[in-house]
């Protein structure tokens, strides 16, 4: 008689991320009227704080996750670039030679072969539901040069040959289903494509919303603030992937009361509030 095959089954792990603290939001004494002298003003920087979070939130996951990052998927403003730059060189960045460690730790996560691309699918919510139509291009062309974003990236990382899952930007005035679904269908595309890899995605809030009201399965209303963001894991069983569940988060609280959802030991390090962007 033959033996049954054993089951062989694997996880794969997802982390969608909000980018850090945009610049015209920062209200610094500095930068009072950014967006009226900005030659882009629907694409503002990460203020000062924010690359500094940002880094900052790549050391908090390399050290608290436990698992490699194999691929880094993000959208084409530039405060998700900028984030995601910082994470990627937090992820990548080689230990010191005292602390006997390289950037393959002992837990043998080693994010220094981790890959970087663009996605459209990932990209800020085009309707007055998160932007400014004061500051939207009059021509509707928000004119994102992928190479130079590209070039921002630490070297060596960037996978240019990798097909984005939506071949361009929506157009202005997408729906509230609309740009749910778009984020939804963006991040099951890029977990099916590649099961066998944890990936990175570094969005916009409207994305780690989406992740959260499909697959934390409560009808509560949610505050995502600067960097934070959800884990999802699945099993993947016999090459057929599960059902994502999210088993945690950071920076990112029930909107009611402000409580972290998941570890009541996160402490926020500035006001979360109720905006996209």
């Amino acid at each position: 008689m033959e033996s049954a095959k054993p089951n062989t089954y694997s996880h794969q792990n997802v982390i969608v991320m909000r980018h850090g603290d945009r610049l015209d939001e920062a209200h610094s004494e500095s930068e009072p009227l950014w967006t009226s002298t900005a030659a882009r003003p629907w694409d503002p920087p990460l203020a000062p704080v924010g690359m500094d979070r940002a880094f900052r939130t790549g050391q908090r996951i390399r050290s608290e996750i436990g698992f490699p990052i194999h691929r880094v998927f993000v959208s084409p403003f530039l405060r998700c670039i900028q984030t995601a730059s910082q994470v990627v060189a937090a992820l990548s960045a080689v230990e010191p030679e005292h602390k006997a460690m390289s950037s393959k730790d002992v837990l043998g996560m080693d994010n220094t072969k981790l890959k970087v691309s663009m996605e459209f699918g990932l990209c800020e919510v085009l309707s007055t539901t998160c932007m400014n139509s004061e500051v939207v291009p009059k021509d509707g062309n928000f004119d994102f040069k992928i190479s130079d974003l590209e070039a921002m990236f630490p070297e060596g990382t960037v996978d240019s040959n990798v097909d984005m899952v939506y071949k361009e930007l929506p157009q202005w005035g997408e729906s509230s289903q609309g740009f749910k679904d778009r984020y939804y269908n963006t991040v099951k595309a890029l977990a099916e494509k590649y099961p066998s890899e944890n990936l990175l995605l570094v969005t916009h809030w409207g994305g780690v919303s989406v992740a959260l009201y499909n697959y934390f399965k409560d009808a509560t209303k949610y505050m995502v603030d600067y960097c934070g963001y959800v884990e999802m894991t699945r099993q993947v069983l016999d090459g057929k992937p599960e059902e994502f569940e999210v088993v945690t988060s950071h920076r990112v609280s029930f909107k009611e009361n402000n409580l972290p959802i998941h570890d009541l030991h996160v402490i926020s390090q500035s006001p979360v509030k109720p905006v996209c962007m």
